[in-house]
């Protein structure tokens, strides 16, 4: 065979493999409204940039008939690309190669990939499109899971990880992206649960499909297990090579610093106005947010999941920042179990990859009754402080309105470490509301007023003063818990001068092999 045929040769085994499960079912992935693995990757990656690894891995198993069928490329293509110039490690399970279920030879593709993404330092992203373990390799395909598992443990805080889910993820192939630090999803084309419809109906007796069970308004939603969800796949991948911008490629770096045409003194004078006079009344804190970041650009992250606080990623001066944010539009801002635990997550993220936090603060307290009790609300509000505390990052604090209670310490206090606190004029830092502290501090006396007036009049006054006293910030800037009281147009530029103070900030934690957080 001549050196021209052997070339012909490979460049023919190179077209078969791209080919994955061959033409009629790459046709059945379109029917289905979903794109091929080589598709998902080029569109995700900078033009021409991929480089693949492994093409002509295949199979090494014999047990019930296998060794009749082989692929080349068994199920997943991984391999290196850019996004935005930057190297990021990927891998595409391949649908039409054996439901794209994962074996030995695949696991080993995968490892292999997450191995040179941290000796490199580098992101990975793992497109998820798998109808799970390899029935037929029994334990050897377990075990492929529990390889991908442990590396993305030890990957954790160390270089960001996304999962895609477009297609099925279920038992134990879950787990891999639930330890990732962000999950996409695609709308009516992707699911994750641990036991499938069939399974729950017979254990349970309940009656559920796909999407009820695991789709993926269930998980952006109500789990709170997805961040994002997308109406395609193509919208879906640009979302994350514009999450990736806000990132830097590991825990060694820092997030890319953009040029910034919007002015650094910009001053917003509706911030001025949007405070309502009723304390009660509610405003919209994303307003503030678009407000006062580099030209509106928010990537909010869990949107649709408790929507009672806000995480995202936004610029200031074009650093990259971590806002977290309590909605006074929904719930009144209260925070329950699952704002505590979303925020919690967000900000040990930014905190294990050097992203300056700043936290907008307008929060009457934790939410009552049995249900966050019984839910476990004090673990969870205690995830949140302790994020807080245990963050190294420079942290910028505002108070907007109201700082009541516990809700007030695990918003980023002064106490919880935090750097430059600032509050507006409108602020009230205080344990509680002023009816609920009046019924408590004058409760005997309001209770011995037999005249309902004279009792009104009594309870009124009483309100008043604390008022007059607490629904102000200026209590705690006397005694040095805020660094000062700010105009509210002028908070863009406050924050910006903040964090350029804080730039070359060094704080540590006493020396541990590793916390051990209230889960």
């Amino acid at each position: 065979m001549t050196n021209k045929d052997k070339i012909g040769g490979l460049i023919k085994k190179r077209a078969e493999a791209k080919l994955g499960g061959g033409a009629a079912r790459i046709d059945k992935q379109h029917e289905k409204g979903k794109l091929t693995a080589r598709e998902r990757i080029n569109l995700l990656l900078d033009e021409g940039s991929f480089e693949e690894f492994d093409m002509f891995v295949s199979h090494r198993c014999t047990n019930f008939g296998m060794e009749k069928q082989s692929f080349m490329g068994d199920g997943v293509v991984t391999g290196h690309g850019t996004i935005d110039g930057r190297v990021v490690y990927v891998y595409a399970q391949d649908f039409t190669v054996f439901g794209g279920s994962l074996s030995e030879t695949m696991s080993n593709k995968i490892c292999k990939v997450m191995d040179m993404a941290m000796k490199v330092g580098a992101p990975v992203i793992g497109i998820n499109d798998s109808g799970g373990a390899r029935i037929q390799e029994g334990v050897n395909s377990l075990t492929g899971f529990a390889n991908i598992f442990e590396r993305n443990i030890l990957a954790s805080g160390v270089i960001p990880q996304i999962s895609a889910i477009y297609g099925p993820c279920a038992g134990g192939a879950v787990y891999s992206p639930a330890i990732t630090d962000f999950v996409f999803m695609n709308k009516d084309t992707s699911y994750m649960f641990l036991t499938g419809p069939k399974v729950v109906k017979t254990v349970t007796g309940e009656v559920v499909n796909e999407e009820q069970l695991g789709g993926a308004q269930v998980h952006t939603s109500k789990s709170g297990v997805a961040h994002f969800v997308s109406e395609n796949e193509e919208e879906g991948l640009m979302a994350i090579r514009r999450l990736l911008s806000f990132l830097p490629q590991n825990n060694l770096e820092e997030a890319p610093l953009l040029e910034c045409n919007d002015p650094i003194n910009r001053l917003e004078d509706s911030l001025n106005e949007i405070i309502p006079d009723n304390p009660n009344e509610p405003y919209d804190m994303k307003n503030v947010i678009l407000a006062i970041i580099d030209n509106g650009d928010f990537m909010e992250v869990h949107e649709n999941f408790a929507k009672n606080i806000i995480v995202g990623f936004a610029r200031f001066n074009g650093t990259s920042v971590g806002i977290i944010a309590n909605q006074p539009a929904f719930m009144a801002g209260v925070l329950d179990s699952n704002a505590a635990r979303k925020a919690a997550r967000f900000i040990r993220f930014c905190d294990a990859f050097n992203i300056p936090i700043v936290t907008l603060e307008d929060v009457p307290g934790f939410l009552p009754g049995t249900g966050q009790e019984y839910n476990g609300i004090i673990s969870h509000g205690a995830k949140l402080l302790y994020a807080y505390g245990e963050a190294t990052v420079p942290k910028i604090t505002v108070i907007l309105r109201k700082a009541y209670g516990g809700a007030y310490i695990v918003m980023g206090s002064k106490g919880l470490r935090g750097d430059i606190n600032y509050a507006w004029p409108s602020a009230e830092i205080a344990v509680m509301g002023a009816k609920g502290a009046v019924e408590i501090l004058e409760g005997k006396n309001i209770s011995k007023i037999e005249n309902p007036e004279e009792k009104a009049e009594y309870v009124k006054k009483a309100e008043d003063e604390y008022v007059e006293k607490f629904s102000n910030p200026y209590v705690a800037a006397q005694m040095g818990y805020l660094d000062d009281v700010i105009e509210p147009r002028n908070t863009r530029f406050r924050v910006i001068r903040a964090l350029q103070l804080l730039a070359t900030k060094k704080d540590s934690i006493p020396a541990k092999k590793h916390s051990n957080i209230p889960l």
